[in-house]
């Protein structure tokens, strides 16, 4: 009977007493957080994040999450914004050999600027850029999601280092070869200091054949319409999709292509020839053809105003290497030579391009943040220059919504990995920014940063000071050391 009795009893003791899940464990909890839902342009307040690994493994409400959920470390996100991490589309490593060091120097002010991913568009250290991927990607190096080019495609004897040169389309086909199967690039970049215009085309088509991204400048003697029906992925620099506004587009690359008129006749003309109608008609082709525009607005602006701007008291410039900042004199140089009638072309000039980005926006373009920094590009800080860059498109008529989707989707969407970047949900990368306002009010919030996520590992304010700190350091060294020689 005691049998039977204990039979009936428990059942009834275990509807009495219900087992309680025990509680998932991550490795960060953000609490408290208003996460920024960038394509949506809208804020969720109250919110928790749980990363594992990473990986973001839970988000939802905050009391639901700590319910949930454990993890080792918290971060106190109370009165704090957090979007998907930073990308900058068009940097530059190079200057020669001499300058690997202050070119790897740089990598920590991405992260610490916000800046979880890179795109490097080629310079002249192309097997030292390669070798940081990989030691990026294993963790041996500290430093932001390296994708890279590798070497770029160019013409005989150009005018820019670090180059596979083609002459016909035999090479294009062995540079495309050794870029896919040997360096396994991440795009291929094409530029058009000596390239012949048919192989620029060439080399576009078969890159799309082999499944390959590409970017880059568009020779004169083609119009923006036929780069984009051979299949460029991304048109580097505002004013290369600026030409395709003008009117006899066709005829003034006819004109240069026969020698019959020069760079700067054809600048002149396609500037004269801009007619919104025809610019909008070519930006929706853009559109519809999936092609991308990386502005590099900032850099331009930079070179524009050389003449006009004071740049000896930036504080950027106490992050660079005196090696570094000596390839700035180049441009420095070219732009003192000009005289008054030049300096006030190149002044309009920016001002003109810059009207499109509107422009392209309204058409459905996507248009990438990128930044152009690196040697060469006076001026032009890593990390802290796509923050310039970002405030300037607000500037020139998008929004801050839209400026922060160019930083943190627009990357992401053009490699074809938003389900796994430019968001914050279960799935997505642990790749993330903690800033203290809110970036869809002031797209000057992303400078505001408290803590930056990268790969999971969360780096407080404290740590990224010290990035800072440690690269004054190195630089105050190195120009000590060039002082005393």
């Amino acid at each position: 009977m005691k049998y039977l009795l204990a039979a009936l009893v428990l059942p009834l003791l275990g509807l009495a007493s219900p087992v309680v899940a025990a509680p998932k464990h991550g490795d960060v909890i953000i609490r408290h957080v208003s996460i920024v839902d960038v394509e949506a342009a809208k804020t969720v307040a109250g919110q928790a994040v749980v990363l594992k690994g990473d990986d973001i493994v839970a988000v939802g409400a905050d009391g639901a999450i700590a319910k949930d959920w454990r993890a080792a470390r918290t971060v106190e996100g109370e009165g704090r914004y957090l979007i998907p991490g930073l990308w900058d589309m068009h940097v530059h490593f190079g200057g020669g050999p001499e300058l690997i060091e202050e070119n790897k120097a740089l990598l920590p002010l991405y992260v610490a600027n916000g800046i979880t991913t890179i795109r490097d568009c080629s310079g002249d250290l192309p097997e030292q850029v390669l070798a940081w991927r990989g030691e990026i990607a294993s963790g041996s190096l500290f430093g932001p999601r390296l994708l890279t080019s590798g070497a770029k495609i160019e013409g005989i004897a150009p005018v820019w280092k670090g180059t596979i040169e083609v002459g016909s389309e035999a090479d294009v086909d062995a540079a495309l070869d050794r870029l896919k199967n040997r360096d396994k690039v991440d795009f291929v970049k094409i530029t058009d200091s000596t390239l012949k215009p048919e192989l620029f085309l060439y080399a576009l088509r078969q890159a799309k054949i082999l499944g390959l991204k590409t970017s880059g400048h568009i020779p004169m003697a083609l119009t923006v319409d036929q780069a984009i029906d051979a299949g460029i992925s991304s048109i580097e620099h505002l004013d290369y999709a600026y030409n395709a506004g003008a009117k006899d587009e066709a005829a003034i690359a006819a004109d240069f292509a026969a020698k019959h008129i020069d760079r700067a006749e054809a600048n002149r003309r396609l500037d004269a020839g801009f007619d919104r109608d025809t610019a909008m008609a070519a930006y929706r082709r853009f559109a519809a053809k999936d092609v991308f525009v990386t502005p590099t607005l900032n850099g331009s602006r930079i070179i524009a105003y050389l003449d006009r701007d004071d740049h000896s008291k930036d504080e950027g410039l106490a992050y660079i290497g005196p090696k570094l900042r000596k390839t700035y004199d180049w441009r420095i140089e070219r732009a003192a030579k000009a005289d008054a009638a030049a300096i006030a072309a190149r002044h309009q000039q920016i001002e003109d391009v810059a009207t499109i980005l509107p422009m392209l926006a309204e058409a459905g373009v996507p248009i990438i943040a990128g930044t152009d920094a690196g040697f060469l590009n006076s001026f032009n800080y890593p990390g802290f220059g796509l923050h310039d860059e970002i405030e300037l498109f607000t500037a020139k008529g998008l929004t801050p919504a839209q400026a922060l989707i160019s930083a943190t989707r627009a990357g992401p969407a053009w490699f074809g990995w938003l389900d796994r970047y430019g968001a914050i949900k279960p799935g997505m990368a642990a790749d993330l920014v903690l800033l203290t306002r809110n970036p869809l009010e002031d797209i000057a919030a992303t400078r505001a940063i408290d803590t930056v996520v990268l790969r999971g590992m969360v780096q407080d304010r404290a740590a990224l000071d010290k990035m800072l700190a440690d690269m004054r350091a190195k630089v105050a060294t190195w120009n000590a050391e060039g002082a005393a020689r």
